[in-house]
């Protein structure tokens, strides 16, 4: 057996089995089987992304080995890092020490003649410790000072991604950031949000100060047959987005996805879909398992005549909501706008009461029973 100090800034090659083709960057040889390069300071972490991705490490040899030789057996590096199963990982970046990331990518996400601007950006977390779940939350800290000369605080954003990041190799975590822009009604001038405006004006290459991950209130369910109602205003999308993906988009060993998934949508104006042409994709080829509805709100009318906003929507699709969100397996989300909230339970209130049951009560009990999940701002 080797120990640590003998292969420090060494490359070790990891054989591994029952990878899927799909998504990697590099091929599997036929026999099923495939040698990976893999640094000693991230071993733990590559040990733990093919276990997610349903591999098996057949061996761990020093790059270089003879092949049939020299094989470490797999306790020979420290322990792995892996959350046991159920825990969520909290805080691993805190304000004094915050990771470190880079940008990777930053794309508009409204389209022309739509209302602001939302950018989906990509950070390059490779290297640290930084790992999450659906419906966590990771800290951005801006740069610079606020107008008392202290650092400026952490703004928190919703994550976009599932966790194996964008790209699948578990080096990437992703927002969906709205800039912030109003006008002060005092001076008449235009005033940028601090970090939203920050976000939004990053260029490939620079750094960001990332904390987190936070949450615990959006957790998906470990449930495959579950049935998950999604209600997002603008980017409240973010974390229903990293949902969608995991359910549908990828491939996994250890969850595959074969319950109901329905997303109710608000947004101003049709250029303002964000994702659209991936949610879209998403509903034709999953039909029987993903439902896809939208509110637009200056494009269409609800039943009085007035704007289209969510709450009707869901006033409109209230029967069919209350029915499967009595089944004990359904979850549901809003997340978004602070003020969705009430328009939202004055439409299921009305449901309810044609069964003789108060909202009120009933929305308690799947709170304790961990089925009703709301992250407003």
């Amino acid at each position: 057996m080797y120990s640590l100090t003998e292969f420090d800034n060494r490359m070790f090659v990891y054989e591994v089995a029952g990878l899927s083709q799909e998504g990697l960057a590099y091929p599997i040889r036929n026999s099923g089987t495939t040698y990976i390069n893999v640094p000693l300071k991230r071993m733990n972490q590559e040990m733990v992304r093919i276990q997610r991705m349903g591999g098996k490490i057949l061996s761990i040899k020093p790059k270089g080995a003879d092949t049939t030789t020299a094989t470490i057996k797999k306790e020979a590096p420290a322990p792995q890092k892996k959350k046991a199963k159920g825990k969520i990982p909290v805080n691993t970046y805190r304000p004094k020490n915050p990771l470190v990331g880079k940008c990777v990518e930053n794309t508009e996400l409204v389209g022309e003649g739509g209302i602001g601007t939302v950018r989906h950006l990509i950070f390059d977390i490779s290297g640290s410790d930084l790992t999450y779940v659906e419906g966590q939350s990771i800290g951005i800290i801006p740069p610079g000072k606020d107008d008392k000369g202290k650092p400026h605080k952490l703004r928190l954003y919703s994550i976009g991604s599932t966790r194996h990041g964008d790209r699948l190799d578990d080096k990437t975590v992703s927002l969906c950031v709205r800039e912030l822009v109003y006008q002060d009604p005092k001076s008449g001038k235009t005033i940028k949000g601090v970090c939203s405006s920050y976000l939004c004006a990053l260029e490939n290459g620079e750094d960001v100060k990332i904390t987190g991950p936070v949450g615990k209130e959006m957790l998906l369910p470990d449930d495959e047959d579950a049935n998950i109602i999604m209600m997002a205003t603008g980017t409240g999308i973010a974390p229903f987005r990293a949902y969608l993906w995991r359910m549908f988009k990828e491939k996994h060993e250890d969850y595959k996805f074969k319950g109901f998934a329905w997303l109710i949508f608000g947004i101003p104006t049709t250029p303002n879909i964000l994702y659209k042409e991936e949610l879209e994709k998403l509903q034709a080829e999953y039909k029987d398992h993903f439902r896809l509805t939208y509110a637009i709100s200056r494009e269409q009318k609800n039943t009085e005549g007035g704007r289209m906003y969510i709450q009707h929507r869901v006033a409109e699709h209230a029967q069919e909501l209350w029915e499967l969100i009595q089944q004990p397996k359904t979850h549901t989300y809003i997340c978004g706008l602070k003020g969705m909230e009430g328009g939202i339970d004055d439409a299921l209130k009305a449901a309810a009461a044609k069964k003789d049951v108060q909202w009120s009560e009933y929305r308690t009990k799947m709170k304790k029973e961990h089925r009703w999940h709301v992250e407003t701002y």
